[in-house]
């Protein structure tokens, strides 16, 4: 049932909604920038989380003259390219006309309850896109926007009750940072030789990676049909950052045969261990295998480390990266080296999945909360 008390209002009355200004061309003549004034551009929000603390470009005096300067605690949203971007601004900032600054009326609106409202109508406000040479939305769309609102001591309450959702993601997002940078300064000292176990005494040796990986094509592994499903059983993969792009039920032409291997992108050479049964996407990827005496995890971790520039649309395991050289210690040293990554590992994955945790947690508690399915007890006075 839908709450009594919560009225139907739009955007601007409940906030000032003000289109962000800078009226120079071109948009990059040196002579605005450079002082201190943020100039916030769309990366800088879409890129932020909840606050704004960092950004990329300042203005000078003759810059604020051109542009328009709004108050801390202003929402900014973007409008152009990925449109519904939201961050909440701890300083004084510039902006383009690709944002609009949100300023909420303080005695009828919570700054942080609107942005968590303003998160759930992103879909909402793309399908109202117009495209040009981007896709972009205005202040027609925005400024009549409809929000079904409490009244402002349950806004108050709701948003405390998000912030601590919100406080516990930032701390694990930090807790992951802090495990990623631990585990790159780990690479670094084993896989170079800088820091060794003392039981181990032998010359490191250095050796190409065709030395040490056979290379499968992915042909009889192809999926044959894009119709995923997460009810399915084997994942079918990409090198690169999506990784898992869907579940298939297919039973033929499964890769299981020497596991774990390393994925590998012929084009763009990213990588990514595998250990699991899996059917590939890609015919530009290779499926890598460890040779006799040689533990394919530390090969794969080696690998990361490599400075390699990408050169043209070419495939690159065997003109040019197989031939790329590592330093390789002997075997029982590789698979301590590789343990202790694993390690690692086992522990950044526990964060990423505690972090997936808290944000579905979250966006859950959402779709209660701002839509007042479920409601905040109100203290009596």
């Amino acid at each position: 049932m839908e709450p009594k008390e919560w009225d139907f209002k739009s955007l601007d009355e409940l906030a000032l909604v003000e289109r962000g200004k800078f009226s120079v061309r071109p948009r990059n003549d040196p002579r605005y920038f450079g002082g201190s004034i943020p100039f916030v551009q769309t990366g800088d929000i879409s890129s932020a989380g909840t606050y704004l603390n960092q950004y990329t470009q300042t203005l000078n005096a003759e810059g604020v003259k051109v542009s328009k300067v709004f108050p801390k605690g202003t929402i900014l949203i973007t409008i152009a390219a990925n449109i519904g971007d939201t961050a909440i601004t701890t300083f004084d900032v510039a902006c383009p006309d690709s944002v609009v600054a949100i300023q909420p009326y303080k005695e009828r609106v919570d700054v942080f309850w609107l942005k968590n409202v303003l998160d759930t109508k992103r879909d909402e406000l793309d399908s109202q896109s117009t495209q040009n040479a981007q896709k972009n939305i205005n202040l027609q769309v925005l400024k009549p926007l409809l929000i079904r609102t409490p009244p402002l001591l349950e806004q108050k309450m709701i948003a405390q009750i998000l912030s601590t959702w919100d406080k516990a993601i930032a701390t694990t997002e930090q807790l992951l940072n802090n495990s990623q940078k631990q585990k790159k300064a780990l690479m670094q000292q084993l896989l170079t030789g800088k820091k060794r176990f003392s039981e181990f005494k032998e010359d490191w040796k250095h050796v190409e990676l065709g030395s040490l990986l056979e290379y499968k094509q992915p042909t009889p592994y192809l999926v044959k049909s894009t119709d995923y499903n997460d009810d399915y059983e084997t994942p079918v993969l990409t090198a690169g950052k999506t990784f898992v792009l869907g579940y298939t039920n297919e039973s033929e032409g499964i890769y299981k045969d020497k596991l774990p291997v390393i994925i590998f992108d012929d084009f763009t050479t990213d990588s990514k261990f595998v250990d699991f049964p899996f059917k590939a996407k890609s015919s530009a990827m290779k499926i890598l295998t460890a040779r006799d005496g040689v533990s394919i995890k530390y090969v794969f971790e080696a690998m990361q480390m490599l400075d390699f520039t990408i050169g043209g649309h070419q495939r690159h395991w065997i003109s040019i990266f197989s031939n790329l050289v590592i330093s390789i210690p002997e075997i029982a040293e590789q698979q301590k080296i590789a343990s202790v990554l694993s390690t690692a590992d086992s522990e950044l994955e526990t964060l990423k999945q505690q972090l997936n945790r808290l944000e579905q947690e979250k966006k859950a508690l959402m779709q209660q909360l701002l839509t007042g399915k479920r409601r905040v007890k109100m203290e009596v006075a």
